[in-house]
């Protein structure tokens, strides 16, 4: 969403600029109709120069490198969870004996009580998943808050461009009246 959100930010500021560009071109025919001395300044003055249309109508947007790194970070856990989940897997010989290593190689580390022994395994294991997820949540936390400020920099940015558009259309508003 954040990133849809900055596509629009992006094309507005595009468009803004773009009617700028308009209302300067504007403000030099409104020159020349104005006097004979405003269209020869015109005529000696250099153009303004025009920005060239992007393809497409605008340029892309593309999200900061952290929110991207973190977006992917946590597709990749999220489908390492599915794979390793027991409940969204599929059970084959293999995983039997993978289970079987690990155990006996953890197997000191635990109470020699067997059923003490597996209550700590899930729980080491339930640990384990717990400080993946939080770790994915982390990572995307702060991507979406450096996408944020970034976008907030943008809203700013805007805010100045139309503010100082507005005051420039009332200007040309106020002199197209008075022609």
């Amino acid at each position: 969403e954040l990133v849809r959100q900055g596509e629009a930010l992006k094309r507005t500021e595009q468009l803004v600029d773009k009617m700028d560009q308009d209302l300067k071109t504007s403000q030099r025919h409104i020159n020349s109709i104005k006097s004979v001395w405003g269209g020869l300044v015109n005529y000696f003055k250099a153009k303004p120069p025009e920005t060239k249309p992007e393809q497409n109508g605008s340029q892309e947007y593309y999200a900061n490198s952290r929110l991207k790194e973190a977006m992917m970070s946590s597709k990749e856990q999220e489908s390492k969870y599915l794979e390793s989940h027991p409940n969204l897997r599929k059970l084959d010989k293999s995983d039997f004996s993978k289970a079987d290593l690990f155990s006996s190689v953890q197997r000191d580390s635990y109470p020699k009580n067997q059923h003490l022994r597996a209550y700590h395994q899930k729980i080491d294991n339930n640990l384990d998943e717990m400080s993946s997820g939080l770790s994915r949540l982390k990572n995307l936390a702060l991507g979406l808050q450096t996408e944020i400020d970034e976008q907030d920099d943008m809203l700013e940015r805007l805010t100045k461009k139309v503010e100082t558009l507005d005051v420039n259309i009332k200007s040309t508003d106020k002199k197209v009246r008075q022609l």
